[in-house]
């Protein structure tokens, strides 16, 4: 996968874990940690935002963009 999700790097960095994030935004623990190993297939707008919110944070500091050697794998 191109797009890595580092949802924990920045979890840590606040302090706060994962359920904490979850109960103060309104998604569950399952949706967050779907989100978090990158198994996600779509992340809808508004919960880029409430997370960048609570994390005090810009969406790049979520996601990260890297070269994939065979863009037809997906």
């Amino acid at each position: 996968m191109a797009i890595i999700v580092n949802l924990d790097m920045m979890l840590a960095k606040r302090k706060m874990t994962s359920l904490e994030l979850a109960q103060r935004i309104g998604m569950t623990q399952a949706n967050l940690s779907i989100l978090k190993t990158g198994k996600a297939k779509a992340v809808r707008m508004t919960t880029i935002d409430l997370i960048c919110r609570e994390l005090q944070c810009q969406p790049g500091d979520l996601f990260e963009y890297v070269e994939d050697d065979d863009p037809w794998k997906r």
